[in-house]
């Protein structure tokens, strides 16, 4: 069995198992996060959508903490898929794991082998390519949230985009929404938002973006990346969700925190947009 070592540990998040469930507890009590570990409500079934950011803890980890605040509203998934950029144009260019597991240093999350031969032969554009995932951190980054919500009960469909494109998009979402349908699950979005630009200006971009995104709006979403030049690294992965919910009967978006690398830093001329965000 192939067991995918961690790529950032140490670097975006401590390599120390108590260091980083203490940055994860602090990033929830963050000034910046949702100042709670406890979700106001439970959810008993059903598919929880999100979006998250993936920088290292310590600029992202109080905006992510706001969307797992929301994921461990649901008890115990019986998957999550957490679809991610590949930033460095390794391997294939629809990426999924056929099997093993994922190394994080809070342990082991095993790979669904079966969720992953549905979505390659389902969509026919995701292949089996390990490499692809070997130095990416988009998905490896919510590990962690997730086993100190989860423990053990996790079982993982990771899937690594180099293409973005709408149509690509399209495919893979409405390959997930069919795998999910009926199933308990959690669904998230890896992706950060304007890269390198003027705090003021970061937040008009996204701003309109998320509009696109909490409107469910595919061609709004691509139109306005395109139009206003938005730097969103994982822009396939949240169109890939935004087509996923429209299958699956989701509404709307409904943003619950955004936020930037300047409010912790204190740098504001030159800032990486963050956001969390569900569906409902």
């Amino acid at each position: 069995m192939q067991a995918r070592r961690p790529a950032v540990a140490g670097a975006f998040y401590p390599a120390d198992a108590r260091e980083l469930k203490e940055l994860i507890t602090a990033s929830y009590l963050h000034r910046l996060g949702p100042g709670s570990e406890t979700p106001p409500e439970y959810l008993s079934s059903g598919v929880v959508p999100c979006l998250s950011p993936h920088a290292g803890y310590a600029y992202s980890g109080p905006v992510a903490a706001h969307t797992y605040l929301h994921v461990s509203s649901l008890r115990k998934p019986e998957l999550v898929v957490i679809v991610g950029p590949n930033h460095y144009g390794v391997g294939s260019g629809v990426a999924t794991f056929r099997e093993g597991s994922w190394e994080t240093p809070l342990g082991r999350v095993p790979v669904d082998e079966e969720a992953a031969r549905k979505i390659v032969e389902s969509t026919g554009i995701v292949d089996y390519d390990s490499s692809a995932h070997k130095m990416e951190h988009s998905i490896e980054v919510q590990l962690p949230f997730l086993q100190l919500i989860y423990g053990e009960s996790l079982s993982l469909l990771p899937i690594s985009l180099a293409f973005q494109d709408i149509e690509t998009a399209r495919t893979l979402g409405d390959g997930i929404a069919t795998l999910l349908d009926g199933r308990d699950a959690v669904l998230i979005a890896s992706s950060d938002l304007t890269h390198y630009e003027a705090a003021e200006q970061a937040r008009s971009k996204d701003s309109q973006l998320l509009e696109k995104v909490e409107g469910l709006d595919l061609e709004g979403f691509y139109g306005t990346l395109e139009r206003l030049n938005v730097t969103a690294c994982g822009y396939g992965a949240i169109a890939s969700v935004i087509q996923a919910c429209k299958k699956l009967g989701f509404k709307k978006g409904e943003l619950l925190k955004y936020s930037n690398s300047g409010e912790t830093t204190r740098d504001m001329n030159e800032v990486v947009g963050y956001a969390s965000l569900r569906f409902v």
